[in-house]
Parts: structure tokens; C-alpha cells; sequence
């Protein structure tokens, strides 16, 4: 079994803090196998931690969390980003174009861009697996109707801690059941549903500091943007 983190970001995401040295540094800390760095429609700091995460003895694997019109989803094993504002079944054929499984995040909060708000049930379906534990869910009520839907329509299901400080990163854990240490293999068993999740939920001040962190970071971009 390998411990898998499949949702983190860095500071190349507009809400997103660390760097991918310190990312992948936790994530040695916290015994993880394998890391995904899944930034908001960037790709360029999930392609160097792919590079580095041998240096922490850890597997890196290449992905992206893309803004589609529905919502958010992750592709995970691509390596050239996906664009954003395309479709739900777009982004789907786009990730799969590139050899990736689609993997939907939180789907059923709007709030944060799930994409229940926009899709139907038969096009969650056609994901390749459903997130049915994120950290960053303050309830836990979507996490539950997340993993009753995956259960239901006998999809594959992962975890996620969402992180968007390094502190955070292995909150939620994904256990792949594979012999071999490889990204290929992962990414077979995530798609053959091989998997185990586990987690705990990020403190509320940390969610509250990590949003109020994006926020700043936005303006500030947006300024910098204005005056340029």
C-alpha cells in the first residue's frame, strides 16, 4: 500500500502560499509515498515537484486542478496544462487526451466550485474517480454525500487535504493498493478503484487564515496587474 496526497498547491496558485521545497519537504515528514501538487490552471510547479520528489525519496506526480465551467476538477498524470473555462466533458476528454484519470474534487459544494452545481448525476458519473474526503470541508455533510455517490455508482474514490499551506499537507490520504512504487502504478490503481482514504479535517483557524492568505494574494495580484 502507498500513501498518496493527490491535492495540494503551491504558491503558484493565487491562494496558495509555499513552495515546492517546503511542500515536498512535509510531505517526507509525514511519510507519504507519492505527492501530487494540483495548482489552480497552473502546471509549471507540479512538473518541478515531479522533478525534485526523488531528492525527499518521495514519488511526484504531475497534475492540475482546472477551472472547467462546471467547476473544478484534477487531472492527475498530465503534463501540459489543461485550459480552463472549457466544459465538464471537455476537460474530461482533455486530461484522458494526455494519458490522466479525472478526478472530481468536493463536487458537492458550490461554494467552492463543485461542479453538482452545474452538472448532473449521470456526468459525475463519467469521472474517473470522486474525492469523497477533503479536509477543507467544515461540516463533513458534502464529504458524506460525496462517498454515498461514489459507493453508489461504484466509482473509485480518493482523498485529499487540499492544502494550500505545507503545514497541511497529509491531511487527507489516499492508500493505493499496489506492489509497484511507480506513478503508472498509482494512477492504475486510483482507476481501478485499488484505494483506501483516510483523513482529518484542517482546523477551521487554519481554513480561515488560508483563505483570508488567498484573498490577500488576489488583490495584490490584481493590483500589481493594474499598475503594470
Amino acid at each position: 500500500m502507498l500513501s498518496v496526497e493527490l491535492h495540494t498547491h503551491s504558491s503558484l496558485s493565487y491562494d496558495g502560499r509555499d513552495p515546492v521545497d517546503l511542500i515536498l519537504e512535509q510531505a517526507a515528514a509525514v511519510g507519504l509515498d507519492a505527492i501530487a501538487i494540483t495548482d489552480h490552471d497552473e502546471i509549471d510547479a507540479s512538473l518541478e515537484a515531479a522533478r525534485r520528489a526523488s531528492e525527499y525519496d518521495l514519488l511526484g506526480i504531475p497534475g492540475i486542478e482546472i477551472s472547467s465551467k462546471a467547476g473544478h476538477i484534477l487531472g492527475l498524470g498530465v503534463e501540459q496544462a489543461v485550459p480552463p473555462g472549457l466544459s465538464y466533458g471537455e476537460t474530461l476528454e482533455a486530461i484522458r487526451s494526455q494519458g490522466g484519470i479525472a478526478v472530481v474534487p468536493h463536487p458537492f459544494q458550490e461554494s467552492r466550485h463543485g461542479v453538482m452545481a452545474r452538472i448532473t448525476r449521470e456526468d459525475l458519473a463519467e469521472a474517473d474517480a470522486i474525492e469523497v474526503y477533503n479536509s477543507r470541508l467544515l461540516t463533513g455533510r458534502a464529504n458524506r454525500q460525496a462517498e454515498r455517490f461514489a459507493e453508489s455508482h461504484d466509482l473509485p474514490m480518493t482523498a485529499g487535504s487540499d492544502a494550500h499551506i505545507s503545514e497541511m499537507v497529509g491531511q487527507a490520504v489516499t492508500r493505493v493498493d499496489t506492489d509497484r512504487r511507480t506513478v503508472d502504478a498509482i494512477l492504475e490503481g486510483i482507476s481501478e478503484g485499488k484505494t483506501s482514504v483516510e483523513g482529518k479535517r484542517t482546523p477551521w483557524h487554519i481554513s480561515f487564515r488560508q483563505a483570508a492568505g488567498g484573498v490577500t494574494r488576489r488583490v495584490r495580484k490584481g493590483l500589481g496587474t493594474l499598475f503594470q
